[in-house]
């Protein structure tokens, strides 16, 4: 999936992940055959887009959001969002938050918990850019020991 969105990342064939789209940006993501927008990016973020479901869902993309405080990040969250892309599994989708943090985290684990990846190939999800804050080590690393499989 090419583009210029801010922080973009191309994590497999089926998944992407970036910071928060802009409208045209949405447009095109729908033209690269995305079918599932998730946005973990908080309601009020600086960044967000009023009105974001109704704009992904007009562009034929299943819309969904799964509000992250960027501080509190929390076990139920990733649960939700593991669920949701197993159920999704099948189908392209873009993952996005306001900066691409949340996101590359959240599907850093989701394919080492669910996709059973070595670390260094989940390793491709995480924005190279970002090193995880104290919070979000912690969490990633508590995901991990409380999720992998055995």
């Amino acid at each position: 999936m090419e583009t210029t969105i801010k922080n973009a990342l191309n994590v497999t064939l089926n998944i992407a992940s970036s910071g928060q789209p802009t409208i045209d940006e949405f447009e095109k993501i729908a033209e690269q055959g995305v079918q599932v927008i998730i946005n973990l990016a908080m309601p009020d973020s600086t960044s967000a887009i009023e009105n974001e479901g109704s704009i992904v869902t007009s562009l034929g993309m299943t819309y969904i959001h799964i509000p992250v405080p960027f501080d509190a990040p929390s076990q139920t969250h990733l649960e939700q969002f593991l669920n949701i892309m197993k159920a999704f599994s099948a189908h392209k989708i873009w993952v996005h938050c306001a900066m691409n943090y949340r996101a590359s985290a959240f599907l850093y684990l989701y394919l080492r918990i669910v996709e059973e990846k070595p670390v260094f190939e989940a390793k491709r999800a995480l924005l190279t850019e970002w090193l995880p804050n104290e919070t979000w080590a912690t969490f990633i690393k508590d995901s991990e020991s409380q999720l992998l499989p055995e």
